[in-house]
């Protein structure tokens, strides 16, 4: 059972928003802690898993590496597309940050969010997280959410 209040995934708003996160976040990669913040932001959008969004100072140094590829939000922007780095692993595109977001979303600026699914472990306080279903985006599902959220086959269109 999770210890966040419950909130439905469908009444997330759209255009998304984004908000500070009171909770503890962390990843952790081959045995390291790459990512801890108390001071994280997540962006929620309608039908999806929260996104979190880590402030680059509470990344790990040197866990971080420029990869190829992006991709564009109508909301945020254009993603840069991140390698990560932590005990003896390096795994492709596993973060991506906004480094120039829409000015709706600037406070996403300096941060960085992880896919969940390619880090050993994701956390929202003490939960560990699922990863949002399929393989584009890149949500944290924790025991708190209901409603149908988007991912799997035949729901990226909508």
């Amino acid at each position: 059972m999770s210890a966040l209040p419950s909130e439905n995934v469908q009444d997330y708003p759209r255009p998304p928003a984004v908000e500070p996160v009171a909770m503890r976040l962390r990843v952790i990669l081959g045995g390291a802690v790459i990512a801890d913040s108390r001071d994280g932001l997540r962006v929620l959008e309608t039908h999806h898993a929260p996104t979190y969004y880590f402030p680059k100072h509470d990344i790990l140094p040197g866990a971080l590496h420029p990869a190829p590829g992006s991709s564009f939000c109508e909301w945020k922007g254009r993603a840069q597309y991140l390698d990560v780095s932590g005990g003896p692993h390096r795994v492709a595109q596993a973060a991506w940050s906004y480094p120039r977001p829409t000015p709706a979303f600037a406070a996403l600026a300096g941060h960085v969010a992880f896919y969940s699914g390619k880090m050993e472990a994701c956390f929202v306080g003490d939960e560990r997280v699922l990863s949002q279903p399929g393989d584009f985006y890149g949500g944290w599902v924790t025991g708190n959410l209901t409603g149908i959220v988007k991912g799997g086959p035949g729901t990226r269109g909508w």
